[in-house]
């Protein structure tokens, strides 16, 4: 069994995951989490992790983005976005 905090990488605070966590049939938030989890492993963690009942988990690749450097170019990696729908009640303090 992995710990919760190998799973979870970080939490994603951007506009749009902020307007999430104000919808009334229960908070959503955004995770970075490891490219090999999956939703259950996902579910266990934020449980695990921050002391909530978890109502649902969707994830989602990225593909990771071209960059360049001067006349050198690379690509940033992929990674996998969780958007964790809690049961109506539960909180997290994010910031």
């Amino acid at each position: 069994m992995k710990s919760p905090y190998e799973i979870l990488v970080r939490p994603v605070i951007t506009e749009k995951a902020t307007l999430l966590t104000e919808r009334k049939d229960g908070p959503q938030y955004v995770f970075k989490v490891r490219l090999d989890a999956n939703k259950v492993e996902i579910k266990k963690a934020i449980e695990q992790a921050y002391n909530v009942k978890v109502k649902a988990v969707n994830t989602v690749r990225m593909k990771g983005k071209a960059k360049r450097q001067g006349r050198f170019e690379g690509r940033t990696s992929d990674w996998k976005k969780a958007y964790v729908t809690l049961q109506p009640g539960y909180k997290i303090e994010v910031i």
